[in-house]
């Protein structure tokens, strides 16, 4: 029944202004303003839609990963933009000093939108 159905993500923030600013200016991505939220245009052809609520819960789990070619490139970028890195120490999940998990599983590097929503750059392989 869904197997040529279109399909999109979509998550909730708590400031749409603020995430307007942080997915369009700080993140450099093509967005569209809906009148129920806002629609990223991800490279490849990927829509993801961000409405408002008034009770968001930030998500405790990845929403958005990025694939990157260059993760420690990606990261420092990101950093001159603002962006802050998580820091893992907790049984296999362990960062760096860069805030990048390298071992066990994909290298990759988490960071928080302004609603707390948990996004990702990992290095593609």
């Amino acid at each position: 029944m869904l197997t040529k159905a279109r399909a999109f993500s979509s998550f909730s923030v708590d400031d749409i202004e603020k995430a307007k600013r942080f997915y369009g200016q700080t993140l450099g991505l093509k967005l569209s303003e809906m009148p129920e939220g806002v629609q990223l245009h991800i490279s490849g052809g990927a829509e993801i839609f961000l409405y408002p609520k008034s009770n968001h819960a930030a998500a405790t789990f990845t929403v958005l990963n990025f694939l990157v070619n260059d993760i420690d490139q990606a990261v420092d970028e990101l950093k001159a933009l603002g962006v802050q890195f998580e820091r893992y120490n907790e049984g296999d999940l362990k960062t760096d000093a860069k805030g990048i998990s390298r071992g066990s599983g994909p290298t990759i590097a988490w960071f928080k939108d302004p609603a707390g929503n948990i996004l990702s750059v990992v290095q593609e392989r």
